[in-house]
């Protein structure tokens, strides 16, 4: 009974996170003592930039695609709501590795391809060069097929959260004379934030462990440096557990920003 019992504060109290603290400091003093450690973690952060950058770009864009997405499956026409449903099976049915690949390999070159019959007037004037294919930044390629991959899995997200909001505030927004914009801007969306956005704080957290598939094109993340460095060095343990505890901070840090943000939330009465 006296285990029932027990306070809600010690209930929830976070010792997993204590341990992870003491297992992140215990690593910290390792590779600034080791100088083998300091070597792997000083070339393996050399990649955060891209990692993050690929990450930010590419979920922004995410999201701005998926809810368009969304809305056309939750448009009056029977064949725009047939093109939302048929995007969303079609790409999460297929690996994100897969759609890395078949993006920068096939179709970035068939978008340059495109982009050069486009302006062939203008090239045979002698205005301007033709594109090349490896002027197509392999960094853009992998951000493209994760905004398209994660599009289809955001869309749902923001299908669900717009049809929790209540009816009746709908119904009454139109009875005031709200236009469908109108209602959608000061309504709809306010509310649908707040049931979308522990979902989205997940794949958010998801697509900074996914960015690492990008290493496959030869993109310089923190996956690509280790690759390299764990190739020269066959130094495979210490390489990959430093990328481990690189990951571990970005993405236990981002969760623990992301939980109080959504408290917060909680916290704030809807407008």
């Amino acid at each position: 009974m006296s285990v029932i019992k027990r306070s809600t504060t010690e209930k929830d109290f976070p010792w997993w996170l204590v341990v992870l603290v003491l297992i992140g400091i215990g690593l910290a003093i390792t590779i600034v003592a080791n100088d083998l450690y300091t070597q792997v973690f000083s070339t393996v952060v050399k990649g955060i930039g891209i990692t993050v950058f690929v990450t930010l770009a590419a979920f922004s864009l995410a999201l701005l695609f998926g809810l368009g997405i969304a809305l056309l499956g939750l448009s009056d026409h029977v064949v725009l709501r047939q093109i939302s449903r048929f995007y969303i099976e079609v790409i999460r049915g297929i690996p994100i590795l897969v759609l890395l690949f078949y993006i920068a390999f096939v179709g970035a070159p068939a978008l340059v391809a495109l982009y050069n019959w486009i302006i062939t007037p203008l090239v045979s004037a002698g205005w301007i060069e033709p594109v090349m294919v490896r002027d197509f930044s392999l960094v853009w390629r992998a951000i493209i097929a994760l905004t398209i991959g994660y599009a289809s899995f955001l869309a749902e997200i923001f299908r669900a959260g717009i049809q929790s909001v209540d009816e009746g505030q709908i119904e009454a927004a139109k009875a005031l004379g709200l236009n469908r914009f109108q209602r959608f801007r000061l309504i709809i969306l306010p509310q649908a934030i707040r049931t979308v956005f522990p979902p989205l704080s997940n794949d958010f957290v998801s697509m900074v462990k996914d960015s690492s598939l990008v290493s496959v094109l030869g993109v310089t993340d923190i996956t690509q440096m280790a690759k390299v460095y764990a190739a020269g060095s066959f130094r495979f343990f210490e390489t990959y557990s430093i990328v481990a505890y690189v990951y571990l901070i970005l993405t236990v840090g981002l969760s623990l920003i992301l939980r109080r943000i959504e408290k917060s939330m909680r916290r704030t009465p809807a407008g």
